[in-house]
């Protein structure tokens, strides 16, 4: 079966579970922990993974590592370790991200710009653009790019809205040759 199909049923089941809880935001805040810890150490999850390892040594890994975890989070790492698929870790919490999100009416953007934005910046940004969206807000992620010159490049899920400089410079470019 598919990842992202099994992933998907996993992150619906622990939002259901949340949700009934009333631990969204937890869940959430935990979760991205998660996402992290898998993103960065490649090598963990290489340890995880390693059919040579046995799944009791694997478990007390887990529980060393995250044992700050909500039960519902840790009983899920527990029974992806027992079931073989801790690698779709990194799909179920961006599909969880992705439902927690839906729930709330907010959208995740990733702001380019030549310098940091100020917080009456971002919420600037995020009024303008959750409305285009149709969504309450937008959480936004900044990231610095000092190849745009000036003004600012937006990402929302797979849209782009480039106001930035070179964007404008390369769109200027492509009119003139064209």
């Amino acid at each position: 079966m598919n990842k992202e199909v099994v992933a998907k049923r996993y992150a619906l089941a622990l939002f259901q579970i949340a949700k009934e809880q009333q631990l969204l935001d937890q869940l959430e805040e935990e979760i991205r922990i998660v996402q992290q810890v898998f993103a960065e150490n490649k090598q963990f999850v290489d340890v995880l993974k390693h059919p040579k390892l046995a799944v009791q040594k694997k478990k007390a890994l887990l529980q060393e590592i995250f044992s700050s975890l909500s039960t519902p989070l840790f009983n899920t790492l527990m029974i992806l370790l027992d079931r073989h698929r801790i690698e779709i870790v990194p799909e179920l919490t961006n599909e969880f991200i992705a439902l927690a999100n839906e729930e709330r009416g907010v959208a995740e953007a990733t702001v380019y710009s030549v310098r940091p934005l100020t917080e009456d910046e971002k919420q600037a940004l995020s009024e303008t653009f959750a409305k285009k969206i149709g969504k309450a807000t937008l959480r936004i992620n900044n990231v610095i790019d000092p190849s745009l010159i000036g003004g600012v490049k937006l990402r929302i899920g797979h849209r782009i809205y480039d106001g930035s400089v070179s964007g404008k410079l390369e769109r200027l470019e492509r009119q003139l040759i064209g």
